[in-house]
Formats: C-alpha cells, sequence, structure tokens
C-alpha cells in the first residue's frame, strides 16, 4: 500500500505545529495563496488532512488503499490531525501555507473557513458526479447553512451524529413503566426510577461542559418550535422554550444525582454505566460504551419523542462533518476523485459503520450494519424522514462556540442551583446569540 502516514513527534505544541505545515507544505506545494490552485492533471500526489486523526486513521488507510488500487496515477498522503487541533491548524496554514489538498470540515468551523476563502465550492461539482441525488438533504441543509453563503455547498457531507435517549430497558420493565417514547413517559419514567436513598435515579443530566447543547436539543424537541430565527430574533427564549426548560433542569436533584452539576460528557457516561440510572441523553458515540456496560440486549437508544402525539420529531442540527476540497489545490482534478470515492455508498458505509455514525450517502440506509444497529438506524429513519424538522442552529456565527459554551455554561450551573430563572437564563441567552447575529450581518 502506498498511503504515506506522517506522525507527529513533538515535544511542544509549536514544534507539531511547524512539522505538520512542514509536511503539507511540501506534499501540496501550496504558498498559501487562495489563487494558487487549479485543475491539474488528475495524476500525482494529494495531501489529505483527516480532522479526526488516530480515532479513524484505520478507516482511513482501508478508503485510502481501495481509492489508490482503483486509481493507480494517484497517491495519497494521510497526515491525522487530532481533532482537538484541526480548527487551529487550519487556521495557522491559511494564514501562512500549507493546506491540503482535501480535508476533513466539520460544519461547525465550516464558516470561518469560508470567511477566510480557503475552500472552493462544490455545489456544481456534485451535481455533475455520481454523488448527485445521493446526499442525505438534511446533512446538506446543514452544510449550506452553516457556510453562511446562502445555497452552496463548501464540502460534502460524509456523516452525522444525533442527540438520542438512551435507555435501560431491565430497569423500565422490572418498574412496569413505558418506553420514554412521549414526553409524558420521559418525566413520569424519571420519576417512578427514582429512589434516592438506593441511589437510584430515573435520569443523568449534563451540568458541566456541553449543558448549554444538549438543553436546546431537550428545549426544541419539547416546544416544538422549528427554526432557530424568527427574523432576526432567536427563539431560544420563545415562551414554548422557556416552559421546556423550566421543566427540564426540574429534574436535577429530583431525579438526578446531585453530583450532575459538574457532568461533562465523561462523567455522565461514566456514571450511567456504573448501573443505577435508567435514561440518558448522549449521541451515538457513546454506544459502544453502553453495549460494553450492560450488554445490547439491556439497553436502547432512541430519537428524542415529538413535541405532542402526531406532531413532526423536531431535531436540533448535529455538526455535519465531510470533506472539504481546498482552493490552493494544484491538482483538484485528482482531488475531487478521492472526494466523490470517499464519499460513495461502499466507502461511506464503510466508514460510518466503523464510526458508528449517520451515513451522509442514502444508499447505504439499506446496508446489513444498519439493520443490527438499531439506535443508529432510528437515528439515521427520524433524519431523513420528510416529516422530520430540523432546528438548525448558526454554527455560521464567529461567536458560536462561545457563547453556547463558556460564556453560558457557568449561567447554567446557576439554573440548575435555583440562583437563575429559566425565563433569566433564556433572556441572557438570546440576547448574546441576537447580538452576534447582528454584528454577523453587518460585516456581510
Amino acid at each position: 500500500m502506498r498511503t504515506t502516514i506522517h506522525r507527529n513527534r513533538r515535544a511542544t505544541a509549536a514544534v507539531a505545529l511547524t512539522a505538520v505545515l512542514a509536511l503539507t507544505a511540501t506534499a501540496c506545494g501550496d504558498d498559501g495563496s487562495a489563487g494558487a490552485g487549479g485543475e491539474g492533471s488528475g495524476k500525482g500526489t494529494i495531501t489529505f488532512w483527516d480532522n479526526n486523526g488516530g480515532v479513524r486513521t484505520p478507516v482511513w488507510t482501508k478508503i485510502i488503499a481501495e481509492f489508490e488500487k482503483k486509481n493507480p496515477d494517484i497517491d495519497v498522503k494521510y497526515v491525522p490531525i487530532p481533532i482537538t487541533d484541526v480548527q487551529s491548524k487550519y487556521d495557522t496554514a491559511i494564514a501562512g501555507g500549507g493546506l491540503p489538498d482535501v480535508g476533513g470540515v466539520g460544519t461547525a468551523y465550516l464558516a470561518n473557513m469560508v470567511a477566510q476563502g480557503a475552500l472552493e465550492p462544490v455545489g456544481d461539482r456534485i451535481e455533475g458526479s455520481a454523488l448527485k441525488g445521493k446526499l442525505s438533504e438534511q446533512m446538506a441543509e446543514s452544510v449550506r447553512s452553516a457556510g453562511g453563503r446562502g445555497d452552496e455547498m463548501y464540502s460534502v457531507p460524509t456523516s452525522a451524529n444525533q442527540g438520542t435517549l438512551w435507555y435501560r430497558t431491565d430497569l423500565f420493565e422490572a418498574a412496569g413503566v413505558e418506553p420514554p417514547t412521549t414526553w409524558d413517559a420521559f418525566y413520569t419514567s424519571a420519576e417512578k426510577l427514582t429512589d434516592a436513598k438506593s441511589n437510584e435515579f430515573g435520569f443523568t443530566i449534563r451540568g458541566g461542559a456541553g449543558s448549554v447543547a444538549q438543553a436546546l436539543d431537550m428545549m426544541y424537541a419539547q416546544s416544538g418550535i422549528d427554526s432557530f430565527w424568527n427574523g432576526d430574533r432567536t427563539t431560544v427564549n420563545d415562551p414554548k422554550n422557556v416552559e421546556a426548560l423550566e421543566k427540564y433542569v426540574g429534574l436535577y436533584k429530583k431525579a438526578t444525582p446531585e453530583a450532575d452539576l459538574n457532568n461533562d460528557f465523561a462523567k455522565m457516561v461514566a456514571q450511567f454505566g456504573q448501573g443505577k440510572i435508567g435514561m440518558l441523553l448522549h449521541n451515538l458515540g457513546s454506544y459502544p460504551d453502553h453495549v460494553k456496560a450492560f450488554g445490547a440486549d439491556k439497553i436502547k437508544g432512541i430519537p428524542l419523542p415529538p413535541s405532542a402525539e402526531g406532531s413532526p420529531r423536531t431535531i436540533v442540527s448535529n455538526p455535519v462533518d465531510g470533506l472539504g476540497l481546498f482552493k490552493s489545490s494544484k491538482n483538484k482534478t485528482a482531488a475531487w476523485k478521492f472526494i466523490e470515492f470517499a464519499a460513495s455508498h461502499e466507502m461511506n458505509s464503510l466508514w460510518n459503520e466503523e464510526a458508528g455514525s449517520i451515513p451522509a450517502n442514502t444508499d447505504a440506509s439499506g446496508d446489513a450494519w444498519i439493520a443490527e444497529a438499531e439506535p443508529v438506524k432510528a437515528a439515521m429513519e427520524s433524519l431523513n424522514d420528510p416529516g422530520t424538522k430540523v432546528v438548525q442552529l448558526p454554527y455560521y456565527l464567529p461567536d458560536w462556540n462561545s457563547i453556547s459554551k463558556a460564556d453560558s455554561e457557568p449561567d447554567f450551573q446557576k439554573l440548575l442551583l435555583g440562583e437563575m430563572s429559566a425565563k433569566e437564563f433564556a433572556d441572557k441567552l438570546a440576547d448574546k446569540f441576537n447580538a452576534a447575529q447582528e454584528e454577523w450581518k453587518q460585516q456581510q
């Protein structure tokens, strides 16, 4: 196999950055100029940055080997970038040179890269390729929305995650309560499965890092509000969302452990795995942990219920992973061949099977592994259901991450502790989003 895997050997972060940039500058000849690229010959060497290097290296190694077998005139140089470093790597390479031909690009930071002129539009290429009509429309819409440039697409979606309500089937059966397929059943189950004296609880809430994202999941799913914006004002503090937030945080200490105040995802999943908690909200990625802890027959994962019986399901958009074609590439023809191949039915299915995510290529929906992975199948069907309403979160806002994380997570803890009301929290969060939206529009 001709795949080259460049491994970072670093004593300091600065050395790592220099090493990676030197590698990629040599590999693709990028001088940092967005206008330096070209279609190229469709042969030769291209460089690919994996935005979750290490974790996804084995599956990308397989995909690259298959690609090179089918395209003997193209070599792929593979560079694994740790997921925690990828944004800073791209920003530094955009400023100083050394961008790859192809890179993994998630919607959480897509707008930043589009604004810097780093990515090639791929809408026309998709329309003229075998991918036309094969990509999940919901994921494509998330990519369009996150790019912040109207209907243009600046990456090819490959996968998505989704908030999943995990529940212990054995605990539900023992307590004689219904599966949490409605909101009434969810809250009733949380109460009935709780016996604080025995350290048994119906739910575990996320009170630490990542708490606001999970709260938004719960708010919009219960309220049924299907848009983040009403004009240029956010719907975060709509009375229906405030009411939903009140019910959600009302579970804290009544049907959840008190220690949940500081839960990040790792603590929350670990606590759930100890065996005395009935339900957990987390994405599909924790499925292997649950199966390891309980066995596949004692755990189920389902999408959050619709706001009311007979109503469409409402879910917030999760970041969509994808593959970006860089403007500075001097061999876009070869680079596009690789993207098209990686997003094809067989390869996209392989990647998502190993990642435990929802495939973007809809032809994968009938593959055997999806039928066997019930939570993934349920999530995929709900996402691709034409009736499902997806609330597109404004990942295009430069302040999205700071507002939804560091700026608001301490307030969420105050909310759990009763030091702030649900309305106060939602109004404060809304003010931040409204100001960020106004600033963004002024800059367009």
